[in-house]
């Protein structure tokens, strides 16, 4: 188990809890990984403690998977749109993450 003293400074004053994290990174660029297969990069402007979240100038990744009846090989496809505003539901949310800080 990590011990207090490992964790930085910074982040052992301002986090105390998980959405500490993301607290930190209202106003930044995050990352967010969705179910069916959707990523999104944007703007973190607001969310809540289900995860709702209100992200602008998003770009959002979806991945798509077919096999070719040929050859029998999965082909995965990846479609990409531009959102300026977009407002995500917290239940299809895996994970976020925010910006790499540097030291």
């Amino acid at each position: 188990m990590t011990e207090k003293k490992d964790i930085p400074q910074m982040l052992s004053s301002t986090v105390e809890e998980p959405l500490d994290l993301i607290k930190l990174s209202l106003d930044e660029r995050v990352y967010v990984k969705m179910r069916n297969d959707r990523e999104i990069r944007g703007r973190l402007h607001a969310y809540d403690q289900h995860l709702n979240m209100i992200l602008s100038n998003v770009e959002e990744t979806v991945t798509t998977s077919e096999v070719d009846e040929e050859s029998f090989e999965e082909i995965y496809r990846q479609t990409k749109r531009n959102i300026p505003m977009l407002y995500v539901r917290g239940d299809s949310v895996i994970l976020v993450s925010p910006p790499v800080r540097a030291t």
